[in-house]
């Protein structure tokens, strides 16, 4: 059953709102001090996002290798036994690892119930190769283990403690080889497969959670080792479709390579528990992330330029709660370009009515400790509520220093609202110097907390309710079209 954009999102925008902001973008000239008005060099570049054409993906029509659940975890806990190997890791890769492709094609290694009862999975690491799809029927979830020796980094710090570097542990699901994917079959009432990280769970023989360790790292000012749940390395046309992804010990996803589709993909993590990213494309390329319902403790996208530029990346009708933000940075090293964002809505609290730690809407966060030039960015009809930084633009994040050179130019923010934004609400505006100011339009804003910090920006205006000034910071009319938006807000769907 084919189920477009429009049909899954009820909420937000209109089709033909975003249409009309977009529009007004193309006709809006952007009257920069001391520049020719009719200069063509005025009118800042609008994003275009993805190159490519990226319709709903489908699940593979091929299964290679069926698993079936022996387990049933009512609790989401096993045995000790179980816990200390768990049964199903052998089980699943030795099913991965007989289905690899060599060429382009692509075949699933398919995870199903026995019974009602028997739907669950307990496993550690695993690794998806070429040409494969890790799917995920109807009800059936894949436990993540909480034994730390499991996912242990030969080499690195121990997994599973606080110390003074990271990278002790291998991600529950690490994705090697183009025309790979991590989905799941999505029943007639909306109910997906889902894999469950368990970082609110005990770890093996303690009485400290994953998240637990992330907090203990914040205080003791060290790093937790901590595992991502999926981890694309280098994976051309990577692909997680109508998936549940629920409680990461750390970043949910994380991806760098050339084309990245995640659709219909629903994370579901508290935003008290730290550092658990929702999608962070890192060096990625041609990207887009539609239809989808992110809630985690810290940015609900984040992408990064750190080794490698990321450009060409499309994040459309997608919903956050109390995440830091639809966010890029704070790696910039290499360089982000070409991102679009369309019709997405951002609440600053989760599900369960916990405040975001750092309640960002719209974010680009870097500093001259790993910064680097963001250029052409587009944002269009986009709700924010609950939040306490509607809009950041910020080359000075948590007081980085170094020889880098953050500059944020060609931004254009088109159709933004906020409403009920919490008590001493404020936007900032900061570029790094009169030599490289903060290039920025902002076309039909209306927020309902107008209070700023600003320096070194260069903004044009226009139908916009705050006006920043300050040291460095100069304002122009810009000629435009459209409206702010009207604004609603869909709660997440129940898992």
């Amino acid at each position: 059953m084919s189920r477009t954009i429009a049909t899954r999102h009820r909420h937000g925008l209109t089709a033909a709102a975003v249409a009309t902001l977009t529009a007004g973008l193309t006709t809006g000239a952007l009257l920069v001090a001391g520049a020719p008005t009719a200069s063509a060099a005025s009118v800042p570049p609008l994003a275009t996002g993805d190159t490519r054409t990226v319709l709903e993906p489908s699940v593979p029509g091929t299964v290679c290798k069926t698993v079936t659940s022996g387990l049933t975890m009512p609790s989401r806990t096993s045995s000790t036994a179980n816990e200390t190997t768990p049964p199903d890791t052998s089980r699943i890769q030795s099913a991965l690892d007989a289905c690899a492709q060599s060429g382009s094609g692509q075949v699933a290694v398919k995870l199903t119930a026995a019974d009602s009862s028997h739907a669950a999975f307990l496993s550690g690491p695993l690794t998806v190769h070429r040409g494969e799809v890790l799917l995920l029927a109807t009800g059936v979830t894949l436990y993540g283990s909480l034994n730390p020796a499991g996912y242990q980094v030969s080499g690195k710090p121990t997994c599973g403690t606080v110390a003074t570097d990271s990278g002790g542990c291998k991600p529950l699901i690490t994705v090697s080889g183009a025309n790979a994917g991590v989905e799941a079959v999505r029943s007639s009432s909306g109910s997906q497969g889902r894999i469950d990280g368990r970082g609110d769970l005990d770890l093996l023989g303690t009485s400290t959670t994953w998240w637990d360790l992330a907090t203990e790292a914040k205080n003791k000012g060290q790093k937790q080792n901590n595992p991502r749940m999926i981890q694309a390395n280098s994976s051309d046309n990577f692909t997680l479709y109508d998936i549940d992804l629920v409680n990461s010990p750390n970043f949910h996803v994380y991806y760098s390579g050339n084309g990245f589709t995640a659709w219909g993909v629903r994370i579901k993590t508290p935003a008290t528990a730290r550092n658990t990213d929702g999608i962070d494309p890192a060096g990625a390329t041609n990207v887009t992330i539609a239809d989808s319902y992110i809630q985690d403790g810290d940015d609900g996208i984040a992408i990064k330029g750190g080794s490698a530029a990321s450009r060409n990346i499309t994040v459309r009708n997608s919903h956050f709660y109390g995440t830091h933000g639809i966010s890029i940075g704070s790696e910039t090293n290499s360089g982000v370009s070409n991102v679009l964002f369309v019709n997405n809505t951002l609440t600053g609290t989760d599900s369960s009515g916990n405040a975001s730690g750092s309640s960002n809407g719209i974010r680009i966060k870097s500093s001259p400790a790993n910064g680097g030039t963001v250029q052409q960015i587009t944002y269009t009809g986009t709700c924010l509520t609950k939040l306490r930084y509607p809009l950041v633009f910020d080359t000075h994040y948590s007081g980085g220093t170094g020889s880098s050179t953050p500059y944020f130019t060609d931004v254009v923010v088109n159709g933004v609202k906020s409403t009920s934004s919490v008590s001493g609400a404020m936007s900032t505006f900061v570029g790094l110097n009169s030599t490289h100011p903060l290039g920025l339009t902002l076309e039909n804003v209306s927020l309902d907390a107008t209070s700023y910090t600003a320096s070194y920006a260069n903004i044009g205006l226009y139908d916009s309710d705050i006006t920043p000034s300050g040291t460095g910071v100069t304002t122009s009319a810009a000629s435009g079209s459209g409206s702010v938006p009207s604004c609603s807000f869909p709660s997440f769907p129940s898992l």
